[in-house]
């Protein structure tokens, strides 16, 4: 018996082998062509598109209806505080397009002369928002958030110096717990509790749905954004980034962004 299970286990090794052979050799040339059939062909084109945190959901949108027109670009967004897109867009960052939440941040980039002219594509207001069911009873910029934790923008982004713009019209002092860099951190820091309330542009309170209640603040039209676009100077892709623009004035773009709660430029 010994003898014959050491004669058994050459022959049990080179049928492995043989069956090792059959099934884990080369693939055929139809299992390769149909490998190579399957894969989507990448985008020759990327389109650098730098937008304030505000513009996330509706610039999304847009991507859709752009890449559907332009199949051979591939637009790539950065959405951030728009004064750290400037600050990125002066560290040499590849850039196409820029569209701020203010006027004044994009004037930085202009009088560096890293932008094209600038067109005013919509505007935004301010609002507040709650957790849900708005447990702590905010009830406006008043009393109301005296104990509350509240949340507002870093004084150097758009939408904290439309804070500090409002809240002087209306004479009101804020206690914020904190000041973050992008209206989206206000957004999220209130979503998730973390926070009773917090102060953001009306967009940003429609983008939360259901996740946020909101509660409108009087007075709140006396302090407006205007957002700009403009093309970066420094582009190779000034003829794709003119079609982004032109998308986000269109009629189907001023439509997606006024759905999304802003103002139409021309209205």
């Amino acid at each position: 018996m010994p003898v014959r299970s050491l004669r058994l286990l050459p022959v049990l090794g080179a049928a492995a082998l043989a069956l090792a052979a059959c099934s884990g050799g080369a693939s055929t040339p139809e299992a390769t062509a149909s490998s190579d059939e399957d894969q989507v062909p990448a985008r020759p084109v990327v389109l650098n598109v730098y937008a304030a945190a505000s513009l996330t959901e509706t610039f999304g949108e847009l991507e859709k209806t752009f890449e559907a027109a332009n199949p051979e670009v591939d637009v790539r967004f950065n959405f951030a505080g728009s004064q750290d897109l400037v600050t990125q867009l002066g560290e040499g960052a590849d850039v196409d397009v820029l569209a701020t939440a203010n006027e004044s941040t994009m004037k930085k980039a202009a009088d560096a002369g890293q932008v094209d002219a600038q067109t005013i594509f919509v505007t935004n207001t301010l609002t507040l928002i709650t957790t849900p069911g708005n447990p702590a009873g905010i009830t406006g910029l008043d009393s109301s958030l005296d104990g509350a934790k509240l949340v507002i923008c870093a004084p150097e982004v758009p939408c904290g110096k439309l804070t500090k713009t409002l809240t002087d019209k209306l004479g009101v002092t804020l206690n914020p717990v904190s000041e973050e860099q992008a209206v989206t951190d206000v957004r999220g820091k209130v979503s998730s509790g973390q926070a009773d309330a917090g102060i953001v542009y009306k967009t940003d309170a429609l983008a939360e749905g259901d996740a946020v209640d909101t509660v409108e603040i009087q007075g709140a039209d006396e302090a407006v954004n205007k957002y700009p676009i403009a093309l970066v100077s420094a582009s190779t892709k000034k003829d794709y980034g003119q079609k982004w623009i032109d998308l986000v004035l269109s009629t189907e773009g001023q439509a997606t962004l006024e759905e999304a709660g802003f103002t139409p430029a021309a209205k």
